[in-house]
């Protein structure tokens, strides 16, 4: 399996009102790099995954809709806990539907989203994108 990496950060505000949260429980800010790790069996006929500049693009587009956010008020997390966890999911659904359509997007085979809030703690999702 092939796969090609890229990196952003961004900022939101939220609050994680549950117990289990300690201090997160009240509104507060993070900061987070996100890596979006594009998988493959086979790179193209361009020998490559996917061009890091439009896989760039894609993930700013979605980033764009959260940075400088409280997401607490965004429409997306209503009733929902925007943990790590949460958010990792969510960009990964994000950029695989902006991606999907695209030569290229038909032939991945899976996203990872890592997020990491800081160099000691960092969460993710993967998204088998074969079985959709």
């Amino acid at each position: 399996m092939f796969s090609l990496t890229v990196r952003r950060h961004f900022m939101i505000a939220h609050s994680l009102p549950r117990e289990v949260f300690g201090p997160a429980q009240g509104l507060h800010g993070a900061t987070f790099v996100a890596e979006v790790t594009f998988r493959r069996r086979a790179l193209n006929h361009n020998a490559i995954v996917l061009d890091i500049g439009e896989a760039g693009t894609v993930i700013e587009d979605v980033l764009a809709g959260l940075n400088y956010k409280n997401l607490d008020e965004h429409p997306d997390f209503a009733g929902k806990l925007s943990t790590t966890e949460a958010l990792a999911q969510y960009i990964a659904e994000a950029v695989a539907a902006k991606i999907r359509d695209g030569e290229d997007g038909r032939e991945l085979a899976a996203l990872d989203v890592t997020l990491h809030e800081n160099p000691d703690a960092w969460a993710g999702y993967s998204l088998d994108l074969e079985s959709q």
